[in-house]
């Protein structure tokens, strides 16, 4: 079995090199044609840009993608300083007509124009083997994954998990393993987020399936949307094995698998196959931060009746449906059974559940920054829906598109995706959900002091073995409720019930029952405060 496990694990890597190798492989020559043509299509207006394009690339070959979208920004960049000391000597001049007139020749979409430039210029060896490559990557990289993981049902003996010596493995313990995965996630966001153009060549791989499902070449995000899926698939199998004595565990991750393949992946593509706005039916507001922005409101708005019926449909979503089945529920509906950031913490993050921080100060820290990015979002989406309606670029000084272009970068790029899913083998796989997602605030503000939802724990079974807490990704002590009887209605647990899954004894059932006894008045009273709790408590059990 371990020669199946080690082959499965060459492989994967295998598959993993060359998915990183094909970023230098390929041709890139723009003939000048295409080049005209291009810049005429994107309305460009720049002659010199124009100049600059036909001078350094054109019928030039380049070796990869980087070289060559190095080259494409170098000359928008020219053109752009050139620019830009014009703009300053007629701001100096006071020549305020003069001034106004060279915006007109700067590009601003530097990355988008670098990018659709890579994408009709590339040739060669990528190009014309997409198919090859595909098994190459995607194909190899599956077979290698599940020949890994499918020796497991053997291997584990007894369904179920211990405490089985993951502190002392670099893959689960931060180890160098850990580590290296962390710098390849983080490089794969930054790339994604910040620098599309140079993985063109990973696009060119997804173009036939792109084609089939929307009717257009793959993006960056049809790629991610890809991988998205994929990997939590290979994963999911994963949790099948770990967790098949759990029918609770069965259930919700087939459960995040549907929800992310179906509603996450495919209805949004073919929806843009047939001319619609594509739209994730299960992604509420505020996590999708971008449902009231102009240019989809515009978007839905124009679009006839399915524009209107998305429009009602997120606004429903998010103040009726999100809460009342938080209530019935708690926010493991959305949390453990629908959302795909939770589905790929899941899934992918599974192996380091138990490096989620839990120290008082990780909790403290966490309520601080996940209330306040909940508040920013609130503050954007207010600044961002006056200046629709008004007209103005500007609520009380807060200027509307710099809010937005701030939230993107920081919370939704960073902290989302860099941040988020990049640091899993190091602080664990909730990082984003724990700390930085909006809507997982409001859910739990909801769950917190209006929901039938808690886990209920038998203090008397207890053997302290701490199986729950070390295996809980919200880093929230299980073990300490257990240890004293007491229900666990925090606000960032998710319901998951891997503490559940891992006890040996049965202590820890998640329930939905009546919200009398949920929540002791004094916790209430003191606001999570843990130390004042904890003091209460002992004055109560004196007296």
């Amino acid at each position: 079995m371990k020669a199946i496990k080690y082959t499965g694990l060459a492989i994967f890597i295998a598959a993993l090199s060359i998915f990183t190798a094909t970023l230098f492989l390929g041709d890139f020559k723009a003939s000048k044609s295409t080049i005209n043509e291009f810049i005429e299509t994107k309305g460009i207006k720049s002659e010199l840009l124009k100049k600059e394009l036909l001078t350094v690339i054109s019928d030039t070959k380049f070796n990869n993608s980087i070289a060559f979208s190095s080259a494409i920004k170098t000359a928008i960049n020219k053109s752009n300083s050139y620019y830009d000391a014009l703009i300053e000597k007629y701001d100096s001049e006071k020549n305020w007509d003069k001034k106004g007139e060279q915006f007109q020749y700067k590009v601003s979409n530097v990355g988008g124009i670098t990018y659709d430039l890579a994408k009709k210029s590339g040739k060669g060896f990528v190009v014309e083997n997409r198919g090859l490559l595909w098994w190459l990557t995607f194909g190899m990289g599956i077979i290698g994954a599940l020949l890994f993981i499918l020796p497991n049902l053997i291997l584990l003996g007894k369904p179920g998990i211990k405490n089985d010596h993951i502190y002392h493995n670099a893959a689960t313990s931060r180890g160098w393993i850990a580590w290296g995965v962390m710098i390849y996630l983080v490089i794969f966001y930054l790339l994604l987020y910040f620098a599309p153009y140079y993985v063109v060549n990973w696009t060119f791989i997804l173009d036939p399936i792109s084609k089939a499902l929307n009717g257009g070449p793959a993006s960056q995000w049809f790629v991610y949307g890809f991988l998205y899926c994929v990997i939590m698939i290979v994963m999911g199998v994963r949790m099948y094995i770990k967790y098949r004595h759990n029918k609770y565990q069965i259930m919700r991750t087939t459960s995040v698998l549907f929800f992310q393949i179906v509603f996450a992946f495919l209805i949004p593509e073919i929806m843009t196959s047939l001319s619609m706005p594509g739209y994730d039916f299960k992604n509420a507001f505020p996590l999708d931060y971008d449902f009231f922005f102009e240019w989809n409101l515009k978007s839905l708005t124009s679009s006839g009746g399915i524009g209107l019926f998305i429009l009602v449909w997120g606004i429903v979503l998010t103040l009726v449906v999100v809460p009342l089945m938080v209530y019935f529920f708690g926010k493991r509906w959305y949390c453990s059974w629908v959302c795909g950031c939770g589905g790929l913490a899941e899934t992918l993050g599974d192996p380091y559940r138990q490096n989620s921080n839990k120290s008082l100060l990780a909790w403290k820290t966490e309520r601080w920054i996940i209330h306040g990015v909940l508040a920013l979002s609130l503050i954007m989406t207010l600044v961002t829906l006056y200046c629709y309606f008004s007209g103005a670029d500007s609520f009380i000084g807060i200027k509307s598109q710099w809010i937005k272009d701030t939230y993107s970068f920081f919370i939704g790029a960073w902290f989302a995706g860099v941040i988020g899913t990049g640091f899993y083998p190091i602080f664990g796989n909730r990082t984003w959900c724990r700390f930085g997602c909006p809507l997982a605030a409001y859910l739990g503000l909801v769950q917190r002091f209006k929901s039938r939802f808690r886990i209920t724990t038998n203090g008397g079974q207890c053997i302290s073995c701490g199986n729950c807490s070390t295996y809980c990704e919200q880093g929230i002590d299980v073990r300490a409720y257990a240890q004293k009887g007491e229900n666990i209605v925090r606000s960032s647990c998710v319901g998951c019930g891997i503490c559940s899954a891992v006890c040996p004894r049965g202590v820890l059932k998640l329930e939905n029952g009546p919200e009398e006894g949920r929540i002791n008045p004094t916790e209430v009273l003191l606001g999570n405060d843990v130390d004042l709790i904890e003091l209460a408590k002992q004055n109560r059990k004196a007296s």
